[in-house]
């Protein structure tokens, strides 16, 4: 299937909102053309250099289909949109001359649990170690002057569409259960408000925004979650992403996990993102 790509230097996962502002007029005539018709577009890792000039085999091969849930314009044209993943893809070719936006070749992938008889277990003990490295992360950031911790979460009726707010400068951790069906029902808002607040009730607000994220039931959801959550580099996330089942990314993240928890207990700096990695991205 042909898609609109929108090349990016950060990954979308599945299920996880991603807000853009977009100001380009070439994406401003692909977002026009996707609301208009109702279709997604891709979401695909620059994995060298700016997006500028020729992008085939810049690209990440594999990327993930971005569903429109929210969109505003500006009376000069320029839009901010919020977008949630849907399903991962992998991309064979690159059209960059049918229409001012590039326009890949796709075929979209099915999920796979890999080791069913493990996978359950695996994502309880991945989402344990996902609580204790938030615990340690909150007074590790606020002791080196990083921005505070905020998390932002919808979670909704089996079969819903979610509405996933916009991101603000800081650390934030965002993510959206959204499914790609759409029967009209409301999701149930989680969006945690932590202005005024002491650090201490801050940090219970959290935890138990994060409690209630992992209390899941499907480890690929879970997997794909933390993949969007937990401070990577962009690669180290292509990688989960790219992974070929849900097994091995937890796997994955398992492993990541216990290094930076080792990491926090010794009072070792935690990575600082780009700001551009939490804030309103930019086309």
């Amino acid at each position: 299937m042909d898609l609109p790509l929108f090349p990016l230097h950060s990954v979308l996962c599945p299920g996880v909102a991603l807000p853009l502002h977009i100001f380009e007029e070439r994406y401003r005539v692909m977002i026009d053309h996707c609301i208009e018709r109702g279709e997604p577009f891709g979401v695909v890792l620059i994995r060298d250099g700016s997006e500028v000039g020729r992008m085939p085999g810049r690209l990440a091969d594999v990327g993930t289909t971005a569903l429109i849930r929210r969109a505003g314009r500006y009376p000069d044209g320029q839009l901010d949109i919020v977008t949630v993943g849907g399903q991962r893809f992998r991309l064979s070719s690159v059209d960059s001359t049918t229409q001012p936006y590039l326009v890949g070749s796709v075929t979209l992938l099915d999920e796979s649990l890999g080791d069913d008889g493990a996978v359950t277990a695996l994502g309880v003990r991945v989402g344990r170690r996902f609580l204790r490295y938030l615990e340690l992360l909150q007074p590790a950031l606020a002791a080196t002057g990083g921005p505070d911790i905020e998390i932002e979460v919808e979670i909704e009726a089996p079969d819903d569409t979610a509405d996933a707010a916009p991101a603000e400068p800081g650390v934030r951790l965002a993510a959206s259960g959204a499914s790609q069906a759409d029967d009209g029902d409301e999701a149930e808002d989680l969006t945690l408000d932590t202005s005024g607040l002491s650090e201490a009730q801050r940090r219970d607000l959290l935890m138990t925004a994060a409690r209630r994220l992992i209390a899941t039931d499907d480890p690929t959801a879970l997997s794909y979650l933390l993949t969007g959550l937990i401070q990577l580099d962009s690669s180290t996330r292509q990688d989960l992403l790219e992974a070929p089942d849900t097994y091995g990314r937890l796997l994955g993240l398992d492993a990541l996990l216990v290094r930076e928890v080792r990491y926090l207990l010794r009072h070792l700096r935690p990575i600082n993102l780009d700001p551009a990695e939490s804030a309103l991205r930019r086309n």
